[in-house]
This record gives structure tokens, C-alpha cells and sequence, in this order.
């Protein structure tokens, strides 16, 4: 079997920087190991080269279980600006809190090698493999505060619920290629759709789903995420709430729009609830919490539910509504990636020196520090789906994938969705308000951001701005994607 090295250059590239990653941080000793960090920059932005040098590519290798399309690379174009966001606000952080650096830096691109791996899946094997991949490397940065009690509880909560998750996406899949001979997905789609939807083959498909529910955090698996993301290290919750929340749903969109597509008119609706009920309870919670961290991972739960939204309106054998749903499940994870990964930046900031995490510690942001009031203000107003930012943009093309193909439960997904955006200004204007009305108390060190965080959350924050006001730049090469090719 011939491979082809070019279509997985960008996996390589990053693999091998870990594997550098990795030597560097047993050699390098003190400060020195801070080194790792822009080791990691510069095989990242080698990783984007050639996955660039991809576009407008069809490939396919390792007998058609990987493959590249505009599809596949606008994903892993997403997920590696996600990692180089991730490392830039990781900078000081591991660097000044006694972190495992090399460890970390390591287990954050061996993670990513399996993120991007996802959207070039077109294998239950290959998919299952790259998920895991993807897991297994969190489980252990979740823990990294090893003398502390509550990061040891997230770490265990997490790997605990991770694990159930896999037994029950595993057991799914061992029933799907029972049913079906093959573990292609497209073999799957061809197998399912000739013969008869037996009760127990449509129990394995929602089995699969389930698993994913814990991986994009979806009520009611999404318990594990509000202590997990509040007992990790900060840059790690970033991490989670978004490049591992996409990471699922590229997995989902690939075994629901190719592997049981013919069967979208039974899950379709599960799922279409299942984004009702995860919008509501995400923002019912996020409503009562006062811790700023807490607050953005029920504010990830939420937004899970607006991204399962296009899942609700799939139909089997409609091609223009499944191609919509896919293209606005794109957008927004894009959207969703610049605005809170910039969220977490400031939280981060805020934190650096000062341990602050509450909602109140935010009193007077404006009169210390202007530049990161304007941007945590930015990217809440933008999670919230408010103009001129991207995230306007990324619920509006939802609604657009609502208008292909006009049906009652469609018009009822639009309406949930319209409400819990109402819901989340609640939540996100106090902390708003916080920040530019109340006054700061007496005492407060100053805050020092950095550098490399300060360039990140205003390079996001610009983004979040620009591709509020020209959301072609991004919604242009989400139009034209789809699963098939580019």
C-alpha cells in the first residue's frame, strides 16, 4: 500500500515537534525549559504551512481511510490557530507556576496530532484512534496541579467520565460493524441504507452519539466540565472548552453525515433535542455562578447546544439541508474558537498575579487595565451573539441552515435558540457591568498580562471585531465545504 507522505505532512510535522519537544525539555534545565514553548510555535506555524500548501487538494491515503479535502483542512487549519493561541496565553503561566513544562507542551501537541486526524477519518477504527488521541493526553494536563486537591478531583472526575464514554461508544461501534461487516463509513452508510433499521442497530448509533455527547459536553453528559475546567490549569480549560469540544464534533459530523446519514430522519430529532435541552440548562446554570471560570464552561455547555442545533435539521438524502447544517456547524466552531479561547485569555490575566477568579474581583477591570476590559467585553458581547462581532455571524448562519428547508421543528430549534441567546446576556452583561461601573477595591496589585497573552487577546479581540464586520472573510470558505470534497 503506497502512502501518501504529503496529504499527512501536517500530522508529521507536528509529531515531530513533540518528539523535539520532548528531547529539548530532558536537556534543557532551569529557565531554559522555557525554550519549549516557541520550539512549539515554530512547528505549529510548520504544520499550517503545508496543511495551507493542501487547500483546494483532494487526496487520499491508507486505502481511503484518510482523506483531505477543503473539509479536512479547514478544520485543521481551525486547530492549529487554536493551538497557537493556546500556546501563546501558556507562555507565562507554566512558565512562573511550576508547572511541568516540557510535559505539558508535549501532551498539548500530542493531543492536537490527534485533532487533526479527526476530520480526515473516514474509518470507526481511524476515528476511535484519533479520539482517544486526542483524551488520553487532557486526562493528564487536567491533573498538573498535582498538590491540589481540586485539580486532582477534576483530572479523576474527568478521566472517570472519559472512560464511560469510550465503553459506550465503543460497545456502539462493535454493534454498527456487527450489523454491517465494515467499520468504513462509508460501507456503514451503504450497509445501512439497503437493509432494515432494526431497533437494536438504531440503540448502537445512539450509543455512539452518547459518547460523543460527553466529548462536546452535552446535558446530560455534561457534568464532568464546570469542575473539570475549574480544577485545571487555565490554558488547559481553554483547551477543552474549545479545541476539544471541536474535536468531537468533527468525530460527530463524520459518523452522522457519512456514516449514518441514511438514517438522519431517527437521530436528527434526538439530537435536535438534545441541543434544546443542552442551550437551556447551560444558561440556566451559567445564571448562578460567580465564579468567572465556572461561568464560562456552563457558557461552553450552552454553546454546544447552539452548534447541535444544525444537527436537529439534518434529513436523509437532502443534500442542501446536511450541507448547510455542516457549513454552519464550521463557521461557529471557528467563531466560537476566536471569542472564548480570548475569554480564557483575559481570565488568565486577570489571575496571573492576583489568583482572582470571581465575578466581583472583575470590580473597575476598566480604571486598572482598559485594554483587557474592552476585550473581555468584546468576546462576551460575542459569545452572546451581539453587532458588530463574529458571534452574530455564527448564529445567523444556523438560522440560515433553519431557512434551506422550512419545517416546524426547525422553526421551533430557531426559537430556542433566539431565546437562550436572550438567556445569556443575563449572565454575560453582569460581568460586563462588573467590570465597567463598579469601582475596584483599594490595594489590587497591578495587573501584568504579558506579552505573549497581551498579543494573543488583542489579535482575538481584532478578530473577533473584523469578522463581525466582514464575516465573509470567514463565511466564504465555510460556504463552498463540504464532506464530499471542496
Amino acid at each position: 500500500m503506497l502512502i501518501d507522505w504529503v496529504a499527512i505532512a501536517p500530522e508529521i510535522a507536528l509529531t515531530i515537534t513533540a518528539l523535539i519537544v520532548l528531547g529539548a525539555d530532558l536537556s534543557l534545565r532551569g529557565e531554559a525549559k522555557q525554550l519549549v514553548n516557541p520550539l512549539a510555535v515554530v512547528g505549529t506555524l510548520v504544520a499550517i504551512g503545508f496543511t495551507l500548501y493542501l487547500w483546494g487538494d483532494e487526496r487520499s491515503t491508507f486505502a481511503g481511510q484518510f482523506v483531505i479535502n477543503d473539509y479536512a483542512v479547514l478544520f485543521k487549519l481551525l486547530f492549529l490557530g487554536s493551538l497557537l493561541a493556546i500556546l501563546g496565553i501558556s507562555w507565562r503561566f507554566f512558565a512562573e507556576g511550576r508547572y511541568f513544562q516540557g510535559e505539558y507542551y508535549f501532551l498539548l501537541l500530542t493531543s492536537f496530532i490527534g485533532m487533526l486526524l479527526l476530520p480526515s477519518a473516514r474509518d470507526l477504527i481511524l476515528l476511535f484512534i484519533a479520539l482517544e488521541t486526542v483524551s488520553i493526553p487532557a486526562f493528564v494536563m487536567a491533573g498538573l496541579r498535582k498538590r491540589d486537591l481540586y485539580s486532582s478531583e477534576a483530572a479523576m472526575k474527568f478521566f472517570l467520565i472519559g472512560v464511560l464514554s469510550v465503553a459506550l461508544m465503543l460497545f456502539g461501534m462493535s454493534m454498527v460493524y456487527g450489523f454491517t461487516g465494515t467499520t468504513e463509513l462509508a460501507g456503514i452508510a451503504e450497509a445501512v441504507g439497503e437493509g432494515e433499521s432494526v431497533p437494536l442497530l438504531l440503540a448502537s448509533v445512539m450509543l455512539i452519539f452518547v459518547g460523543f455527547g460527553f466529548k462536546i459536553s452535552a446535558v446530560p453528559f455534561h457534568f464532568w466540565a464546570p469542575d473539570t475546567y475549574a480544577g485545571s490549569p487555565m490554558p488547559v480549560a481553554a483547551m477543552l472548552a474549545v479545541a476539544s469540544k471541536a474535536a468531537g464534533f468533527a468525530g460527530l459530523i463524520a459518523v452522522a453525515f457519512i456514516a449514518f446519514e441514511p438514517l438522519a430522519d431517527v437521530w436528527a430529532p434526538v439530537l435536535g433535542v438534545l441541543a434544546i435541552v443542552t442551550m437551556t440548562v447551560g444558561n440556566l446554570f451559567a445564571l448562578q455562578q460567580r465564579d468567572v471560570i465556572r461561568l464560562l464552561a456552563y457558557s461552553s455547555v450552552a454553546q454546544a447546544g447552539y452548534i447541535l442545533v444544525p444537527f436537529g435539521l439534518a434529513q436523509s438524502g437532502h443534500l442542501a439541508v446536511n450541507d448547510a447544517a455542516i457549513q454552519a456547524v464550521l463557521f461557529y466552531l471557528v467563531a466560537y474558537a476566536v471569542m472564548n479561547i480570548g475569554a480564557f485569555g483575559v481570565a488568565i490575566a486577570v489571575n496571573r498575579r492576583t489568583g482572582m477568579r470571581s465575578i466581583s474581583d472583575y470590580a473597575g477591570l476598566s480604571q486598572r487595565s482598559p485594554l483587557l476590559a474592552l476585550a473581555f467585553t468584546t468576546f462576551l458581547i460575542s459569545l452572546g451573539g451581539a453587532p458588530p462581532t463574529v458571534g452574530l455571524w455564527a448564529k445567523y448562519w444556523i438560522l440560515r441552515a433553519v431557512a434551506v428547508d422550512i419545517t416546524p421543528f426547525g422553526i421551533a430549534l430557531a426559537v430556542f435558540l433566539i431565546i437562550n441567546s436572550v438567556i445569556a446576556f443575563f449572565y454575560y452583561l453582569r460581568v460586563i457591568r462588573t467590570m465597567w461601573m463598579d469601582d475596584a477595591p483599594a490595594g489590587l496589585p497591578a495587573l501584568q498580562p504579558g506579552f505573549n497573552l497581551s498579543v494573543v487577546v488583542v489579535v482575538l479581540m481584532f478578530g473577533t471585531v473584523l469578522l463581525g464586520v466582514l464575516p465573509g472573510l470567514a463565511g466564504n470558505f465555510a460556504d463552498v465545504v463540504t464532506l464530499a470534497g471542496g
